[in-house]
């Protein structure tokens, strides 16, 4: 474990580690490109989901912290918690924490989302938000203790363990917001219908306009009714293989 109390950002880092600079609020981020990075997905995430003022907010697989770090830099929630069961990554998340001084603002817990009835309160958080492996276990897994097959695979967590959990800790008409692959889409819808949770909107993320999508944004209400909204499509590059104007406006690209 890092001694939390170091002083400059760089005395903060660990043997192969770095500081990246998000380009929002001045925040930083530490990771370790060894190990695992943020992409894309958490980025577009953060300005998918809606928290307001007042919030709570619980991130389940935060991973380094980024979104509760971009949540709380792009929202007025009240309070972020991060959950992590990779000790490592919990460690890195709270380095960084502290170097954005945002202690006050951000948890970072180290455990299991199975084990959610044991670290929280049923019913407590506002909105709830996760990047979670995209992959089940047998999708070609080399190493099931690499940190990057646990970001990637479900070997810690299944889908049902994420949305389920994530339902019992909502609060009524509370949000869940999650980005995924859309591969998977009726599996998560029929999940997330299963735990009482209603998909409300969702867009679909292309690399290109001609291409199939990648990724797909889905936000979910606790014991809302059925109607659903597809929002437009979002783009990434356009034809020249540069990011689109939503791309450079809306994230910072």
């Amino acid at each position: 474990m890092s001694n939390l109390s170091a002083g400059s950002p760089e005395s903060m880092l660990l043997c192969g580690e770095r500081l990246d600079d998000l380009q929002r609020n001045n925040y930083h981020i530490i990771q370790n490109p060894k190990k695992f990075c943020f992409g894309m997905d958490a980025v577009l995430l953060s300005g998918f989901a809606n928290v307001k003022k007042g919030e709570t907010v619980l991130d389940i697989g935060t991973g380094t912290g980024i979104l509760p770090i971009l949540l709380e830099a792009k929202t007025e929630g009240k309070h972020f918690t991060g959950l992590e069961i990779q000790p490592e990554s919990a460690d890195m998340a709270r380095r960084s924490v502290l170097i954005n001084n945002l202690q006050d603002k951000i948890d970072i817990v180290t455990g299991d989302i199975k084990e959610s009835a044991r670290l929280f309160d049923a019913a407590c958080f506002d909105v709830i938000v996760s990047n979670p492996p995209y992959m089940i276990a047998e999708h070609g897994i080399v190493n099931p203790d690499s940190p990057k097959a646990i970001a990637r695979h479900e070997v810690s967590c299944t889908l049902e363990d994420v949305i389920g959990n994530g339902s019992r800790l909502l609060k009524p008409n509370g949000r869940f917001y999650m980005v995924h692959r859309p591969f998977r889409l009726v599996e998560i819808l029929s999940c997330f219908t299963g735990f009482k949770l209603e998909p409300k909107r969702m867009r679909l993320v292309y690399p290109y306009a001609d291409k199939e999508p990648s990724m797909v944004l889905i936000e979910a209400i606790k014991g809302a009714k059925s109607r659903i909204t597809i929002e437009k499509p979002l783009i990434i590059y356009n034809e020249s293989g540069c990011y689109t104007e939503e791309i450079v406006r809306d994230y910072g690209f």
